[in-house]
């Protein structure tokens, strides 16, 4: 297999850019090695620049649901290319993306768009405490909620690979009002609610991709909701990831939990920069311009990417894939969990809709703390092989793989000869 431009660029990369990277995970620490420069993508195979062809699980961390480049998708973006690409003005986009989003969440009145989803969450938050009037939030060992000061801490999949555990410039009072429970463990979160009497929200992810695939119980989530409008407080679903990932709307729902907040992300792009919040209308209305709570961005509601979201989410909704990935799912779960257990190794696997992963732990997966019980050391060998065989992947223990509806039997078939290969390859290194 050769690198050897991946490794040039690498290399050159270094000089002007940190790490010659513009994220953390893609400088491949925790797998080590070079990182892969991807030059071009067409459907579900993504393309590096020396011309290794790979099935993509990647999928951009999710938005390309559709595989790369659909063609419904790329008409429409060449289409409103040629209006112009940013007015810094409204545009009719906004309105046709924001009614199709709120009419896919129960209970979601209005909707702001905005640049990312680290974006939609400190708004969120923000508007948690404008409409709460109190300053404390809650939030979850292990989930992700972008890098703002006061959500850096037990964050997940970029702290844990990189085996930091907060983060260098975020003062100790960004993070005294951030209040950390356990996944899973309803009793850390009433213990919270118990002591403290200022909680404006608890934020969550209704399934966690980001300590790798981590499905709340049906007790927990039910009980979550229902302490949260005990005590007053706003539930606020990060959904930047789970988002129209495991049907046309969000996991929420399907676990039976309506949130207070959503934050979106992700798919709503269609693999342009675009994050939102919504709520009902008696919180949405105390954003400005109809309320007290501030927040604006030159480029949100950008109308190329409004465009690229509306048609993806049209496309989405035309071809209905959510039986198709569970069935995907199920197959890749089977796979893998044959496979190691023919090679004689520990192996758990969490999946929901369209997100899966593999955990190298013996111990069942409900939790951060459980989730690092995995072996980094397997994974790094299992990650390469499996890019050596063709097959593309976070290189992260703790991240999500993705499905998109441009895989074929073909490439399923593929990633099941690498899976095969690759677990045989970790049996082979670690020997007892």
């Amino acid at each position: 297999m050769k690198l050897e431009k991946s490794i040039e660029l690498y290399t050159k990369g270094k000089k002007h850019l940190v790490g010659a990277v513009n994220s953390p995970v893609r400088a491949f620490k925790s797998v080590g090695g070079v990182p892969l420069f991807i030059d071009r993508a067409k459907g579900s195979k993504i393309i590096d620049v020396d011309g290794n062809e790979y099935v993509d699980m990647v999928l951009s961390y999710g938005p390309m649901i559709l595989g790369h480049r659909n063609s419904v998708v790329e008409k429409t973006i060449k289409k409103y290319l040629k209006k112009g690409y940013t007015f810094g003005a409204s545009t009719q986009g906004e309105i046709i993306l924001a009614t199709m989003v709120c009419e896919a969440f129960p209970g979601m009145d209005k909707v702001r768009f905005v640049n990312s989803g680290t974006e939609a969450v400190f708004s969120a938050i923000r508007l948690a405490r404008a409409f709460t009037g109190n300053n404390k939030i809650i939030k979850f060992a292990g989930c992700y909620h972008g890098h703002s000061d006061a959500l850096l801490v037990a964050a997940g999949s970029g702290l844990a690979t990189l085996s930091i555990p907060g983060s260098l410039g975020v003062p100790d009072e960004a993070v005294k009002n951030t209040l950390i429970a356990e996944y899973n463990n309803i009793d850390s979160v009433e213990k919270h609610l118990a002591e403290n009497k200022d909680i404006a929200a608890i934020i969550f992810e209704p399934v966690a991709g980001n300590m790798g695939v981590v499905q709340p119980t049906q007790e927990f989530i039910e009980e979550l909701r229902d302490l949260a409008k005990a005590s007053g407080v706003l539930l606020i679903a990060d959904e930047v990831m789970t988002g129209f990932r495991s049907k046309f709307g969000g996991a929420s729902e399907l676990l039976g939990v309506q949130a207070d907040i959503v934050c979106l992300g992700k798919v709503i792009g269609g693999g342009f920069p675009v994050g939102a919040y919504g709520a009902r209308n008696e919180i949405m209305e105390m954003v400005s311009p109809l309320g007290g709570m501030y927040q604006a961005g030159t480029l949100s509601g950008n109308p190329i990417a409004m465009a690229c979201g509306i048609a993806t989410l049209k496309e989405l909704k035309k071809q209905d894939p959510y039986a198709d990935f569970e069935k995907t799912a199920a197959f890749l779960e089977r796979v893998l969990l044959d496979a190691a257990k023919e090679n004689g190794i520990d192996l758990q696997v969490n999946r929901f809709g369209s997100m899966i992963n593999p955990f190298f732990t013996s111990e069942k997966v409900v939790d951060f703390k459980s989730a690092q019980t995995s072996d980094t050391e397997k994974f790094k060998t299992f990650f390469w092989k499996m890019i050596e065989k063709g097959v593309f992947l976070p290189p992260s223990q703790f991240e999500a793989w993705f499905l998109a509806t441009a895989m074929t039997k073909r490439d399923i078939y593929k990633v099941r000869s690498a899976i095969q290969i690759a677990m045989k390859a970790v049996a082979d290194k670690f020997k007892k």
